[in-house]
């Protein structure tokens, strides 16, 4: 009997110890834990172009930098955020076109911030007002966020929009070379763009196909199938255009609403090709 109830004893003590050690460790993996994400959102912050700031922010807050990078930075710039946004976007145009400028504008005129003055830009170019968008992204070119990716590609994108290709060019070729992991789709397609205003057809063809290849997104699909159907690449436009096919018949109606623009681009260009 007493020597069961020293083994109980001693089996009670080893349990306690390693109860102890794991409650001693749980603060020590937690740690961890926020390091990890950290790094995880540092690596993401330098590999985007992000201000140093954010590394700071990052390492001597860990959690709480963490969680702030993944509201502010992270999340709005997904893949899955940015089509959320872009579907309310354009049932918020249907019912209130020049909201987003509206707002845009005042708050820029309440706090005129760099970040005020982005979202107005942004806002300009996407009513179609593109030479206040221009306009606007210079003066964001010359403030504190003249080096931030986001504010290169939304000033391109305004050039191009203002019938400026070889200024976008000028914009997105060094972006595409210093940053090749920033929104490298995105970039690729506004660059082709721009070469084929410029009538750079064969620098044109390589961004298109190169987004094709790294994405297989409809709209990449769709500007390399119109490329090739301009330049004579029949082998590259069938490929496509079968691949957009079915693409089709499984887009739901938002999609198809996404991208009716290019779509009805494309259907033109596959009838002045018939006739």
């Amino acid at each position: 009997m007493r020597k069961d109830i020293v083994a109980a004893r001693s089996s009670g003590c080893a349990a306690g110890l390693f109860i102890q050690q794991i409650v001693f460790a749980m603060p020590i993996f937690g740690l961890g834990l926020h390091l990890i994400i950290a790094i995880f959102f540092a690596v993401h912050a330098v590999r985007t172009g992000r201000q140093m700031v954010w590394l700071l922010i990052l390492f001597s807050f860990p959690l709480l930098g963490s969680i702030v990078y993944f509201a502010v930075v992270f999340l709005p710039h997904s893949r899955l955020e940015r089509q959320a946004r872009m579907a309310g976007h354009a049932l918020q145009k249907k019912l209130d076109p020049g909201r987003d400028v509206r707002e845009a504008r005042q708050a820029f005129d309440l706090t005129p911030t760099a970040h005020n003055q982005m979202r107005l830009a942004g806002a300009l170019l996407e009513a179609g007002q593109t030479a206040e968008a221009v306009a606007q992204y210079d003066a964001c070119l010359q403030g504190p966020f003249a080096g931030d990716a986001e504010v290169i590609l939304g000033a391109a994108r305004a050039r191009l929009a203002h019938g400026q290709a070889a200024a976008a060019i000028a914009l997105l070729l060094p972006l595409q070379t210093r940053q090749p992991s920033f929104r490298p789709d995105e970039v690729g397609l506004a660059l082709g763009r721009a070469y084929t205003a410029c009538g750079q057809r064969a620098e044109a063809g390589e961004q298109f196909i190169a987004a094709a290849e790294r994405s297989g997104s409809v709209e990449a699909r769709v500007e390399l199938a119109l490329w090739a159907l301009a330049n004579g690449q029949q082998a590259v436009a069938q490929r496509e255009l079968t691949e957009i096919a079915h693409a089709r018949k499984h887009m739901t109606k938002h999609a198809l609403d996404l991208h009716c623009d290019l779509l009805r681009q494309l259907d033109a260009a596959l009838a002045g090709q018939a006739t």
